[in-house]
């Protein structure tokens, strides 16, 4: 993207010596910062002119303007003006669609960040399709009731390790002398090291040290959400922008449990492949699929986690304002070998030097004029105020973290329970005390779980991810387009600076997406009263059981889907002050692995012990309580700015 400018179209803009020249200057931040000033400026003249018209024909000036005059500047589509007098995000316009993917800016650096977040769901959701077996295996003697509990504590290692190190990995982002691209590429590195480690581990111990290394490693959502909103600044486009997060998690949830499901125990799994005397087994099968059942699905994880750190460290662009256009010596070595590259196709001749024309030396001359002017600048944006540290905590960030920390909590212990839930061997009259001692009795006191094999508890995780990407990509944007249509407000509150815009779609639609999970909660263990095919101990299998776990599964990803865009909206806007943005995401997402820690811990040992009672929906009922608890708090808070807090010297 180039801007042409005239020296004499912008008032008190620098005197160029070349006069009559325009300036070309690339797409320079200083340049467009001072644009949209001048835009901006200019706006509010005509907006003063108009303010005056209407009072010499009898309107109300400024603040006092008539419900009728606000309505007509909302269905104009002008932009509200927040408190601080910068531009809020635009109301919705009648007459215009919604957002297109396709218009999104900066695709290739959104491309290259869902690729690096598309990697981690697929490693962490792989495993969910064999962990109760992984366990089993390592000691066979142990009940099922004992195993959840084991896999409480092993999903949770993870998000505990990433709770204790997520603000550091935030504040380290925030640093000029770090940035946000480092932070990602050590927290992919992490990921990559801990899923080898993870698949080769022959016992409980050693699974959690790997699991734990590799959270303690990763702060990449918090990253990636932070340079999400860095590259993606008018707000109009954010609400496309950070569905990417969520639509990328479900197609790794998709493909994760598959992965998983089908790589698992490949000598039996693939017998003619890797088993005794087959292609590549030789007399004896693979001996290292053999010690390690596990570890195949966990290296093809591990080259996709190769695949985004190469990706990462070659082709993304830093988005740290203190560190933008600086040397990056990842992108630096890319176009070093495809320099070196074209060199070796099209030969050292096909570089010649020529004489530049006149005007091309005057182009050299000014772009050079304006680079010494954005580095001296950036100089000068190195020494910008700096928020501390405990005044982030404004009433609405801690609000809002509560909020997410009990959806990310009440999200975390239903996805670990859904998985035990379905390994659960299922209740069998002359085997009652394989998972549980009483007789099954209506409505509550029942037991026992689905039964499912591995590959199909793959199978049947992934229909979470098929059925997000398909609401994301067809239900969620028109759903926000048609509310936001009809039900826009503004919102004034007298005795306070400006004007705040609210959009009502948004907090209606996240509120109500929150009550469906209780919904869904309550009616989940009753999949093992549906009627089967076939009798235990065989796995549960015909059409109602599918019917109901595909139409469960409906409500829960439903509801996640209208409520996770959002909350990650109002975590980025949140923030009191762009210094902190990076902090603030740590934070969000430190309260998240801490909320994901307790969750599967607690809930996951409330599923064994009420599977032990015979009441294999204690989990899940109570787990209704906590969601209930995230819907009330959700009327505490409010969207933000994310620049409530001025600091001495800024405008």
């Amino acid at each position: 993207m180039s801007l042409r400018l005239q020296a004499s179209s912008l008032p008190n803009a620098p005197r160029i010596s070349n006069a009559g020249v325009e300036s070309r200057i690339s797409d320079d931040r200083d340049a467009l910062i001072y644009l949209s000033g001048v835009q901006g400026s200019l706006q509010d003249s005509r907006r003063r002119e108009s303010k005056v018209d209407d009072n010499d024909s009898g309107q109300p000036v400024g603040g006092d303007a008539s419900p009728a005059h606000a309505d007509k500047e909302s269905t104009a589509g002008q932009s509200v003006r927040d408190d601080d007098g910068d531009r809020a995000s635009p109301l919705q316009n009648e007459g215009q669609g919604p957002i297109a993917w396709s218009s999104l800016p900066k695709k290739d650096q959104l491309f290259i960040l869902t690729l690096a977040r598309l990697a981690e769901p697929i490693v962490q959701t792989s495993l969910a399709s064999y962990m109760f077996f992984m366990l089993k295996s390592f000691d066979t003697t142990l009940p099922d009731s004992r195993i959840s509990s084991q896999a409480g504590l092993l999903a949770g290692s993870f998000t505990f390790a990433q709770c204790l190190t997520a603000v550091l990995w935030g504040r380290l982002a925030d640093k000029a002398w770090m940035g946000r691209k480092n932070v990602l590429i050590i927290g992919l590195i992490g990921t990559f090291v801990s899923s080898i480690g993870f698949g080769f581990s022959r016992n409980l111990s050693s699974a959690i040290f790997f699991r734990s290394l590799g959270g303690a490693l990763n702060g990449n959502v918090g990253v990636m959400r932070t340079m999400i909103s860095e590259l993606i600044v008018e707000k109009k486009y954010q609400t496309k922008a950070f569905l990417i997060m969520p639509v990328t998690f479900n197609v790794g949830v998709l493909v994760g449990p598959l992965l998983g499901g089908w790589l698992q125990d490949p000598i039996h799994t693939f017998p003619k492949v890797f088993g005794p005397a087959s292609v590549l087994g030789g007399k004896n099968g693979v001996k290292w699929m053999t010690q390690f059942p596990y570890a195949l699905p966990n290296l093809v994880s591990a080259l996709f986690l190769l695949s985004s750190i190469l990706l990462v460290v070659l082709c993304l662009e830093e988005t740290h304002v203190d560190r933008k256009g600086g040397l990056d010596y990842g992108i630096a070595l890319k176009e070093g070998l495809l320099r070196g590259l074209r060199q070796v196709i099209l030969g050292r001749r096909s570089y010649e030097y020529s004489k530049l024309h006149d005007d091309e030396e005057t182009s050299v001359e000014l772009e050079n004029r304006v680079g010494a002017t954005s580095r001296t600048t950036k100089v000068s944006a190195s020494q910008r105020p700096n928020l501390p540290y405990g005044q982030i905590f404004t009433r609405n960030v801690v609000c809002t973290f509560i909020v997410h920390g009990l959806l990310a909590g009440h999200l975390g212990a239903f996805h670990n329970m859904y998985f035990l839930f379905l390994s659960t061997p299922r209740y069998d009259r002359e085997h009652p005390s394989e998972v549980g001692r009483a007789p099954q009795t209506l409505p509550f006191h029942f037991t026992g779980g689905l039964g499912l094999c591995p590959s199909t508890i793959g199978f049947a995780l992934g229909i979470i991810g098929a059925i997000g990407v398909c609401m994301q990509f067809g239900v969620y944007t028109r759903v926000t387009h048609s509310l936001g249509i009809i039900k826009t407000v503004r919102v004034c509150y007298s005795g306070y600076r400006g004007e705040r815009g609210v959009m009502l779609t948004e907090s209606l639609q996240y509120r109500y997406a929150l009550l469906l999970f209780p919904l869904a909660y309550t009616a989940i263990p009753f999949l093992v009263m549906l009627p089967t095919k076939h009798a235990p101990p065989h796995a549960a299998d015909g059409p109602w059981v599918w019917i109901g776990i595909s139409s469960l599964l409906f409500v829960v990803v439903a509801g996640r889907t209208f409520s996770l865009p959002i909350t990650q909206i109002l975590v980025n806007n949140c923030s009191p002050h762009p210094s902190v943005l990076s902090s603030v995401h740590g934070l969000g997402q430190s309260v998240s692995a801490g909320a994901r820690t307790l969750g599967p811990v607690v809930w996951s040992t409330l599923y064994g012990f009420g599977l032990h009672q015979g009441y294999v929906g204690v989990g899940f009922w109570s787990l209704c309580l906590e969601s209930i608890l995230a819907f009330g708090a959700s009327w505490l808070v409010y969207e933000g700015n994310g620049h409530e807090i001025r600091l001495p010297g800024e405008t």
